[in-house]
């Protein structure tokens, strides 16, 4: 199996969570899964150590109590960040936040890697600009959206780490979901992710809200499911011309739009103005854009 690397050269750590505000287990909450601590930080690459170890895919998501919290039935999550999260036209689908949990798919063809049913978990998102006034994120999965990714250069049940990391501050289009992957080639689905790590992007506009610092994650009494929190990330605005995401335009991001010369795959980072060709206006665009 071939898999083509679309990792983002030198991309910059992503903000995270910072804190824990407050934490309700709820009923079902695994006894190991309840330190609310490992929401912080950034999602999963790899997982199982010591008992089952691999690459975090969407075919084998992260597994342990050291990576994830339970949100119980009737329990809750509330963590926040150090400096709010701006509704940022900037970022890339207008995509704002975007929370990870352990879902994943199953595989068609096993050990192929093709998507079948999406086994997700649920749980609302919630967002507050001050912590005391709520608003819930319509149609938003906590655990649920696009399963982890943690690394474009591996197939699905890789038991080593890979070379190219994908970006976890970086939305997936949303236009891609669980329906439009189903029976898609391993390769393919790689290349849907386009070096972002998955999950469940949320807007802040959908809320109406300019900023918001604290996410909370919540589960109905009656859920069928308790779901697993693994990070929440804010999105990292991207610059138009910025095709590697390392934050600046320079003469990396020229090579790859003057490598890349051409008709284009969809998604394809060079593609600027996603007209499905890479040429002289998307180049205009990439030097408009110059400098760090």
């Amino acid at each position: 199996m071939a898999i083509t690397a679309f990792a983002v050269a030198d991309a910059p750590p992503p903000r995270c969570a910072s804190s824990v505000v407050s934490y309700v287990p709820g009923s079902g909450a695994g006894s190991a899964y309840q330190n609310p601590a490992r929401a912080l930080g950034a999602p999963s690459r790899f997982t199982g150590a010591g008992i089952e170890p691999g690459a975090v895919t969407p075919f084998r998501p992260a597994f342990l109590s050291s990576e994830l919290v339970s949100v119980g039935r009737g329990g809750q999550l509330v963590l926040a960040f150090d400096q709010p999260i701006a509704d940022d036209p900037r970022n890339p689908w207008g995509i704002d936040l975007i929370v990870y949990g352990n879902a994943m798919f199953a595989d068609l063809a096993y050990p192929g890697g093709v998507p079948g049913y999406l086994f997700d978990e649920g749980g609302t998102i919630e967002l507050s600009a001050d912590g005391v006034n709520w608003h819930a994120v319509p149609g938003a999965a906590a655990d649920g959206g696009l399963p982890t990714m943690g690394y474009t250069d591996v197939g699905p049940y890789s038991t080593a780490t890979g070379f190219a990391p994908t970006d976890p501050a970086r939305p997936v289009d949303p236009a891609i979901d669980a329906g439009t992957l189903l029976g898609a080639a391993y390769e393919e689905v790689v290349a849907a992710y386009d070096g972002a790590a998955g999950g469940t992007g949320v807007d802040l506009a959908a809320v109406g809200l300019a900023s918001a610092r604290y996410v909370r994650i919540r589960v109905a009494a009656d859920a069928a499911s308790v779901p697993e929190i693994d990070a929440v990330v804010a999105v990292r605005p991207m610059r138009a011309g910025d095709v590697d995401g390392d934050g600046d335009v320079d003469g990396a991001d020229l090579g790859v739009l003057l490598g890349a010369w051409g008709p284009a795959d969809a998604g394809a980072a060079a593609d600027l103005d996603r007209d499905g060709d890479i040429d002289g206006a998307d180049l205009g665009l990439l030097l408009g854009d110059w400098g760090p």
